[in-house]
């Protein structure tokens, strides 16, 4: 089955697009034939990123401002979009390195914000639109392997995305009946530009060597999943959490 071709002409909204995976995942679907909607806050990178998906053929991308912890944003961003809207990524996030004991309650409320509160509201929202709509659709939650593990360092983010992957399960149970499919994509350790020095420190080889297949990530590594999800070819598949992490969940203790 060519999983590419069958995202072709579906309408994808990909969240916190202006870097890292959503912009990977925005590049993704307009080179396998959707029409790519991007939205974050920094709407000039966004801009950017779609004046080079247009100028490699995908002519119909389109950049909104999102604020997903605002909800006149969000509104606002699902009414401009140009087209009925056929699958929804869940991606922007945050994150932020400090002991629980050293966390500010408005650090946690921020990651909360963003992680949580703002894949509930973009995805009631998609929801009810194709609820009301009488049309099927498809939201790809990205998740993480803190969903299911912790580490240190990290609580008010591994709290946040353990969340999201409950949530998956909640939404997709409530939707199914609407034909509106719910799953998560769960990352592992990808080697982005942001974390290439840690990883090149002995603690980041150390993490490195804990990962059963001995290597990061990287962003291509996800696509197969990722297209699976987003497009019709699992009609069938909801409320799954699936984990592209080198066999890192299944480490052991």
């Amino acid at each position: 089955m060519d999983l590419g071709a069958r995202l072709k002409g579906r309408h994808v909204l990909v969240t916190g697009a202006s870097s890292g995976l959503g912009e990977h995942f925005a590049r993704l679907c307009a080179r396998h034939g959707a029409r790519v909607s991007v939205g974050a806050r920094r709407r000039e990178k966004l801009d950017l990123l779609v004046a080079e998906l247009r100028e490699a053929g995908a002519l119909e991308a389109r950049a909104y401002a999102l604020d997903v912890t605002d909800e006149a944003s969000i509104k606002s961003c699902f009414n401009d979009l140009a087209a009925p809207l056929d699958t929804l990524v869940n991606n922007a996030g945050v994150a932020l390195a400090s002991s629980a004991l050293d966390t500010p309650l408005a650090d946690f409320d921020s990651v909360i914000a963003t992680n949580l509160r703002g894949v509930w509201a973009m995805s009631t929202q998609a929801a009810a639109r194709w609820r009301d709509e009488g049309r099927e659709g498809a939201i790809v939650n990205i998740a993480s392997i803190l969903s299911a593990r912790v580490s240190g360092g990290v609580a008010p983010y591994a709290v946040s995305k353990a969340a999201v992957k409950q949530a998956t399960h909640a939404l997709a149970l409530e939707w199914a009946r609407y034909g509106v499919r719910v799953n998560a994509l769960a990352p592992g350790y990808i080697e982005t530009e942001i974390n290439a020095e840690f990883f090149a420190s002995p603690p980041g080889q150390a993490m490195i060597k804990r990962i059963p297949m001995r290597r990061l990530g990287r962003p291509e590594d996800l696509d197969a999943a990722f297209l699976l999800l987003a497009g019709d070819a699992a009609p069938w598949m909801t409320g799954a959490f699936v984990p592209v992490d080198g066999g890192h969940l299944v480490s052991g203790l």
